[in-house]
């Protein structure tokens, strides 16, 4: 018999590869003659209109590539920025780098970058944009009044109050220049063909990389009240606040809503998503002699109690004697108190199911990011069965000390159990495997 942890790692490789952005852009997007087909909707490209292709986000250099292959020498210009290493072989559009998950200098020069390839187009013009998870981070274009310090200083606040991503792009969107739909408005009349690899729970499309070509759905009211609940009003920097709450008084625009002109000529199309992984990773699990069971709902909250979810549920199909793999996709989050160490989401999902499988022998847990890095580490996440506490406890290692300072990542390293992957160059969240595996 194969060991699980071979097996769990077979499997999420298999989903990964099943949602590899190249691949995924040439799946929807074909030439015909002067016909650009993406999805279901005709683009005709003019003879005397420029092509500007544009992107952001980590599998953003990969969907570019794809792009260029389609579209070859048609291209006119183009840039596109991913966070750094997560690199493909670009020819004729313009590869950056910048920060992630806290935005930097060069995300600010990369925003102004694509602000500008976008500015002065006409309707002969189509733009191709490639935007997949991370875009919001990699493209830090402070409002007006704000400072990239004070951009950098909101996100590590709402990083660290555990805010999912539907919250913390709403906050992003109100204090920009091009995410909720400002860049839609910068490039109309041109045609946008927006190519979307979904990284968010629901495919929300206002969301994803905070949706810069998307109606915006919420407002600077909102936002306030969503910093008030996190209890965070005294923490923002003065300019931040002073911002949200102006705009909250209507006293300056807000982001585009839907109806608005500027979205007339936009088309979305997803390539890629959690759940074309999920049904990878399905079908991976049935080759390898294992009975698929995907939880339909996304697996969100703390990583915790996620952890806790997923063990019961995994002793519950093991007590009836199933030789299964429990599939679940998401993305949950990490609230951090107290001190701090050095982990993510996935890493933190495996230490608390260790610590709950301690001593089990028949279930086995692999968490990943499919993107290949979980929190500020080199990780994609970690694997650990009912014999992981007790092997840490050999070298010295505690799972209760390491949880309360999210502290996963050298807990897992001491035991050679991270799932180390490097840059994937994909993001459709994260998955959670559970192998049921019961004695014979």
């Amino acid at each position: 018999m194969r060991a699980p942890q071979q097996v769990l790692r077979e499997i999420y490789h298999a989903a990964v590869a099943a949602v590899e952005p190249r691949r995924a852009v040439l799946d929807h997007c074909r030439l015909d003659g002067d016909m650009l087909q993406v999805g279901e909707r005709r683009i005709a490209l003019d003879p005397d209109g420029r092509v500007i292709v544009v992107g952001a986000g980590k599998a953003s250099a990969a969907m570019a590539q794809a792009v260029e292959e389609v579209l070859a020498e048609r291209i006119s210009s183009g840039v596109v920025v991913v966070k750094y290493g997560h690199l493909a072989p670009l020819h004729r559009i313009r590869l950056l780098e910048a920060g992630h998950p806290v935005p930097d200098a060069a995300g600010q020069a990369a925003a102004s970058a694509i602000m500008q390839a976008l500015s002065g187009l006409s309707a002969r013009d189509v733009v191709i944009a490639c935007w997949s998870g991370g875009a919001s981070a990699l493209t830090p274009s402070p409002a007006q009044g704000l400072s990239l310090a004070d951009k950098q200083a909101v996100t590590r606040l709402l990083l660290a109050s555990g805010a999912d991503v539907h919250a913390l792009n709403a906050v992003r969107k109100h204090l920009s220049q091009l995410k909720g739909g400002q860049l839609a408005r910068r490039a109309a009349p041109a045609r946008i063909a927006c190519l979307v690899i979904s990284d968010v729970v629901g495919d929300d499309l206002s969301t994803i990389g905070s949706g810069p070509f998307y109606p915006d759905h919420s407002s600077f009211a909102e936002v306030l009240s969503l910093i008030d609940r996190l209890k965070l009003r005294n923490d923002l920097p003065g300019p931040v606040l002073q911002l949200l709450q102006r705009g909250a008084a209507g006293l300056i625009p807000d982001t585009p809503k839907q109806g608005d002109a500027c979205f007339a000529q936009v088309h979305h199309q997803i390539v890629a998503s959690n759940r074309q992984a999920i049904a990878a990773a399905a079908e991976a699990a049935q080759a390898q002699g294992y009975r698929p069971l995907v939880i339909a709902k996304p697996l969100v909250g703390e990583a915790r109690l996620a952890a806790a979810e997923i063990i019961e549920r995994a002793r519950l199909i093991a007590r009836k004697g199933d030789r299964a793999c429990l599939i679940a996709g998401g993305e949950t989050t990490v609230t951090l108190t107290g001190e701090i160490g050095r982990g993510g989401r996935n890493q933190e999902l495996a230490l608390a199911s260790a610590a709950l499988l301690d001593g089990s022998c028949d279930i086995s847990v692999l968490a990943g990011g499919t993107d290949g890095n979980d929190g500020p580490t080199d990780a994609a996440g970690a694997y650990c069965d009912g014999e992981t506490v007790a092997r840490a406890h050999a070298l010295g290692l505690e799972a209760a000390a390491h949880l309360a300072r999210h502290d996963a990542n050298p807990y897992f390293s001491a035991l050679g159990d991270l799932l180390l992957t490097g840059p994937t160059g994909t993001n459709v969240m994260d998955l959670t495997l559970a192998l049921i595996t019961p004695p014979r």
